[in-house]
Order: C-alpha cells, then structure tokens, then sequence
C-alpha cells in the first residue's frame, strides 16, 4: 500500500531491503494472472532490478495487451498460457508444486482467487504450519521497519493459530535481518483481563515463549499499542522489556491488523509490503495502491527469505554428514 502523497515519504528501510535482495540471485517468480498495465508493471519493474526472474501466467492475449499499454517488452519472459484467473493460480501452485518457481506473486486476480488455490488441501501450497500474512512497514521517522501480522488472511485466530502467527513473524524478522526481534502481542490494554480475551492469548503466548514453544524473539504482551512502540508511553506505565521498542506487532484480529497498517499508511504516510507465509512457497500480495518502493519490497521480501531457507539447509546438511563441514573448513 502506499501512502497518499508517496513523494512526500522517504523509504530508508526499504532501500536497504531491496539493495540486499539485489545482490542475491533473482527469485523465480510465477506472476499470476498480470492482466493490466498496474500489475504488470510492478513484475517488470523486480525484474528489471535483477529481483526476481518472472514468468507470466495468464490469458496471452490480455497480458501482451497489458504490456502494449504500459509500452513493455516481453520478448525474453516467458508467458504460460492459462485461460483465465482461476486457471492462472492453479498452474502457478503446480509449478511451485514442482519447484519450478520460488515464489508466487498476485497479479490483476482477486486475492480470495489466489490464495483459493494456495491454501487447497489437496494439491495446495499449505505446510504444518498455519497460513499467514505480514506487512513489512517503513514508517517515516521510525527507527527500524515494523511488521505487522496478520491483516489479511486469519480473521479471528485462535490460540493454536496464533503460535504460528507469531513464529511465521519471527522467521520473516531474521530473513529480513532484524538484529534483534522484539515482538509485541498487542490488546487494547496492558493488563491482563478475563474480560478481554486477547489479554489471555497474549500471556498465554509470552509463556509459551519463555517454554521454548516460540522461539527466535523476545516476547512480551499484553501491550497497548502506544506502549509497544513508544518508549515513554512504556516508562510511564512501568513496563521494560519489549515495551516502547517493539519491531514486530500481532494484532488481535484481522480487522485490527488491517486498520492498523492502513491508518500507518494513510494517516502516516508509511508504505507497506504484503507476504503471505506459512505456504511452501511465499506469496507476494500487491495491490493497486502500492507504490513502487512497496512492490519492490514486497518481491525483494521473499529473496531474503530464500536466503534464510538456504542457510538453514545447509546448517542442517552439515549436522547431518560431518565431511561437509570438515570439507568447507579445509577450502
């Protein structure tokens, strides 16, 4: 998403982001359904930073027009004929399926169309873990970029789906480079309340933490927004910890998550990059709204992620076999 007056917004964190991504190899990205100019745009401006190596899959005829409109070349990027929407998402899930792509990106579809598809139980995209969504935002004058999770796919989560929520969060905060990860369960009090649920998971989720249950972040909640990302909000109230230096907030539902991230972008003149994890493979959601910086995020997000998922590959692969690890050391 962006803001309403994207000239007037600068987008440091995100020019870090998107110089990273570029150094890594271009992600293979199945852009589905990029039947308008917007959409189309937004997959050749990645590609033509070296973020992502696109293939576009849609009606031939309407993308070939998209890109006459936006005065695009396609001739070097290939295009998987599929009738229409729906044909478009399932041929992309079969090719991450197949480990033909490493990401796939929404393009002029709805996204209940999309993620139909992505979250099907049979032949989908879904793993053990609950599918979610996080915004990455770069908020003008905020220290650090902030993600916020989840405002677009879990409406009302419970419990059990919130673990995932979080550790989806967490996973994304390392990819991305966060030197620490504070995250923020956040209610609409500090105080833990019978009357509130969301004071009861968010306690019960900190505990979890302190078990080893959620892992990779320091956890506390709950907060109240104002606590959890201003540190004299936090003094005031005599709360250390996570308080006042939050770069990770989970909401209690949907609706607060997306009204969240729009009033940040809208009223705040912050961008916001959309990822959904939890599924075999990313999957970027853009919108019509988004500007460049944002769409550019949004594909250099899941690079990072690949990144990570690499180095965990071969963390594992040298526990696993010893001459790996003696063979690196002696090169």
């Amino acid at each position: 998403m962006a803001p309403s007056s994207p000239l007037a917004a600068p987008h440091p964190h995100y020019d870090r982001l998107i110089a990273a991504a570029r150094a890594l190899p271009p992600l293979r990205v199945a852009v589905v359904h990029p039947a308008n100019a917007v959409s189309l745009e937004a997959a050749l401006a990645s590609a033509a930073l070296g973020l992502i190596a696109p293939t576009l899959i849609g009606p031939r005829a309407k993308i070939e027009a998209a890109a006459r409109e936006a005065g695009a070349d396609l001739s070097n990027i290939p295009i998987v004929d599929a009738p229409h929407s729906h044909a478009a998402a399932d041929a992309a899930v079969a090719m991450a399926l197949r480990g033909e792509v490493d990401a796939l990106m929404k393009g002029s579809l709805h996204t209940d169309e999309l993620m139909g598809a992505v979250v099907r139980r049979e032949g989908g995209l879904r793993t053990s873990r609950r599918i979610s969504h996080c915004f990455v935002m770069d908020i003008p004058g905020h220290s650090q970029p902030l993600i916020i999770s989840d405002a677009a796919i879990n409406i009302a989560p419970t419990l059990e789906e919130k673990v995932d929520i979080v550790q989806n969060a967490i996973d994304l905060a390392h990819a991305l480079q966060m030197p620490a990860v504070r995250v923020a369960i956040l209610s609409a009090t500090e105080t833990v309340n019978t009357k509130v649920p969301s004071t009861l998971d968010a306690a019960v989720l900190c505990k979890m933490a302190d078990r080893g249950q959620i892992t990779g972040a320091q956890l506390d909640g709950p907060l109240a927004m104002d606590n959890a990302i201003d540190a004299e909000a936090a003094r005031i109230k005599g709360i250390s910890s996570v308080a006042g230096r939050a770069n990770v907030l989970i909401v209690p539902s949907m609706d607060a998550g997306n009204m969240l991230a729009k009033s940040l972008t809208f009223l705040g003149g912050a961008y916001a990059a959309g990822i959904v994890l939890g599924t075999r493979v990313p999957v970027i959601l853009t919108s019509r709204a988004d500007s460049e910086p944002a769409r550019l995020a949004s594909c250099a997000a899941p690079s990072m992620l690949a990144k990570a998922a690499r180095k965990r590959l071969i963390k594992t692969s040298d526990r696993e076999i010893p001459h790996v690890a003696n063979l690196k050391q002696k090169n």
